[in-house]
């Protein structure tokens, strides 16, 4: 099929995430590329994970995912490919592939040494170009894993803050916010609670639909990246009451 899909840091202003398209067309112009996102902040590993974990697996069997979130690009993280039973992973070793691979069955791992495959560089400052694009496209043809490299065991493991559990307390923070200023948070499953607290605000209940939320206050709904969200309708939370990443979101349990 030759998908290949796109998610990077990039953005749209100097040609970075275009010119990865044209490496590929280079290699393997019958290749069909989605953008995933080139929106990622800058140097921002765990979002780039979030992202993806949350929207990779509405892809297609054979799909190869080339995820550049890279701040340590030419230092000693190594290039790496993962094989699932379902996907192809070109990307750093630096974490961004661990959330999505926690519910993928690993079959290899290989770091990226096979410099057929790779472009010529006079400097190690664009890997997404020379390293990770060219290898994504010789992938989407039907390289096989073997030649890519040499096989290794594990990949680096993303940091992930997870809720703590108190006697009478779950708690957990906003760990992202989206395009609309929703906070999602780490907590993907709400134990029966008395109230939700946020920024001095109490929350009753649990909204199915951003519109059935009170307007002007701070509500929560189950998104779609699989965690419960912080919102208010048809504003940005974090704008309108101050909200930060890593703000606190107590769970008051039911007794």
């Amino acid at each position: 099929m030759g998908l290949i899909v796109l998610l990077t840091d990039f953005g749209l202003e100097d040609g970075f995430a275009g010119v990865l398209k044209g490496v590929i067309y280079s290699i393997n112009p019958s290749a069909k590329i989605v953008d995933l996102s080139h929106n990622i902040n800058s140097f921002d590993i765990l979002e780039g994970a979030l992202v993806l974990k949350a929207h990779y697996r509405y892809f297609p069997k054979g799909t190869v995912f080339v995820v550049i979130i890279d701040p340590g690009v030419g230092t000693e993280r190594l290039p790496i490919v993962v094989k699932t039973e379902n996907y192809y992973f070109v990307a750093p070793d630096n974490g961004v592939l661990s959330l999505a691979l926690e519910n993928e069955k690993i079959e290899k791992i290989v770091k990226i040494e096979n410099r057929e495959l790779l472009l010529n560089r006079d400097n190690e400052t664009f890997h997404g170009r020379d390293i990770f694009s060219p290898v994504g496209a010789y992938l989407s043809k039907g390289f096989p894993i073997d030649k890519v490299g040499t096989e290794i065991k594990n990949i680096k493991e993303l940091y992930f803050p997870k809720p703590v559990e108190e006697e009478d307390y779950l708690i957990g923070e906003i760990i992202k916010f989206d395009k609309f200023g929703n906070g999602i948070t780490n907590i993907d499953y709400l134990p029966k609670f008395e109230y939700i607290e946020v920024k001095g605000q109490r929350i009753k209940k649990v909204c199915r639909a951003f519109l059935e939320g009170e307007k002007g206050n701070i509500n929560i709904i189950k998104g779609s990246f699989g965690f419960y969200e912080i919102f208010t309708p048809v504003d940005s939370v974090r704008n309108k009451f101050g909200l930060k990443l890593g703000e606190k979101i107590k769970v008051r349990r039911r007794k």
